[in-house]
């Protein structure tokens, strides 16, 4: 298949976004450990700072953006972008459609979260600085919404990767797509991508939650394997798919061996251009080299470098963040570039 840049921005980006959305929506449903924090609100009731694991406004927000630019760019992908809705009306047979239905119910509990969110982070009392995206609050504090929308947005996230991960496994046609690693491969993925967004993103509000960067820290070096793994057994497994026969590809194995008379074109045609992308085995090994260093080698080594020396954690997230994206943007071009259309077989590639 032809890789398309609006195509791969969209599954990455929103890849990772719902990624960080599943971890801080189920943070949010675990719900917020709280101590005393030495303040008193205007009724001079004592006020308590509460913080949910992977409790960051920061990391809300550049999620939610990273949402809403991928689905964005899958517009692009459209031929007429403005009939867009049209796509979420045959759910019941499409997982494209399902994926689209699914996305914009997610929007709903994620957009009430981020109003939550920030309307907690306002100062208790005048002339007191919140400089950490903890929640100062006093016992009156409701947290059920917050954990029913934590609830909503983690499974929301889940389901709409494994709706777009099935968009690809479902296509039959496609052999490299319809692979049973592809599903786990894409869930595992946007974990792994949420997981370093994550742990950037909480860098910003400067707070100090050490036990969930640890948490974030170990879950990145951990799902930088898993990833790795199952990235190369998916690769294995493709290799040793043999070509598909003309037969195969007509539905005339039958009659014997098929072949073609003449050449169907003279010049490429549609199908061709679109399905019948060709990549150099050699290139194709060069960049699944340089899609498990960038991806997954280098974020594992800072992390293991960020728990042995957390003054550099800081740096070493953005650059862990950094090379970990420009890496699944080579693993996701490589997924389009190497899968082949059945239809190609007919034109003889």
């Amino acid at each position: 298949m032809r890789p398309t840049f609006s195509i791969i921005a969209f599954t990455v980006l929103s890849g990772i976004g719902y990624g960080a959305w599943f971890l801080f929506g189920l943070g949010a449903a675990i719900g917020p450990a709280c101590s005393a924090g030495g303040l008193s609100g205007p009724s001079g009731a004592t006020l308590t700072s509460c913080h949910a694991p992977f409790d960051s406004f920061a990391a809300l927000l550049v999620a939610s953006a990273c949402v809403a630019v991928g689905l964005l760019c899958s517009l692009g992908h459209l031929g007429k972008p403005q009939r867009a809705w049209r796509a979420v009306s045959q759910w019941r047979t499409s997982w494209l459609s399902r994926e689209g239905a699914i996305a914009l119910l997610t929007f709903v509990p994620a957009a009430v979260l981020v109003v939550r969110y920030g309307l907690a982070l306002q100062s208790p009392t005048d002339g007191v600085a919140v400089t950490e995206l903890h929640r100062w609050n006093d016992a009156s504090w409701d947290e059920t919404g917050n954990r029913l929308l934590g609830g909503l947005v983690a499974l929301g996230s889940l389901a709409t990767v494994f709706c777009t991960a099935n968009i690809y496994a479902s296509l039959k046609p496609i052999r490299a797509w319809h692979e049973r690693h592809v599903v786990p491969a894409y869930l595992l993925l946007g974990l792994y991508g949420g997981t370093l967004l994550l742990h950037a993103t909480t860098t910003l509000s400067g707070a100090t939650w050490h036990r969930d960067r640890l948490v974030l820290l170990v879950g990145t070096i951990a799902l930088a394997a898993g990833c790795g793994w199952i990235k190369l057994r998916y690769w294995r497994s493709i290799d040793a798919q043999s070509s598909i026969a003309a037969g195969q590809a007509t539905g005339l194995e039958t009659l014997g061996v098929v072949r073609a008379f003449e050449a169907p074109h003279t010049e490429e045609n549609y199908l061709l251009h679109e399905m019948g992308f060709m990549l150099a085995r050699k290139h194709a090994r060069a960049l699944r080299r340089i899609a498990l260093v960038a991806a997954f080698a280098v974020p594992a080594l800072l992390a293991a470098v960020a728990l042995a020396l957390p003054a550099v954690q800081v740096a070493i997230a953005w650059l862990a963040l950094a090379s970990g994206l420009a890496g699944l943007f080579v693993e996701r071009w490589l997924f389009f570039a190497e899968a082949k259309h059945a239809v190609t077989a007919y034109y003889r590639r």
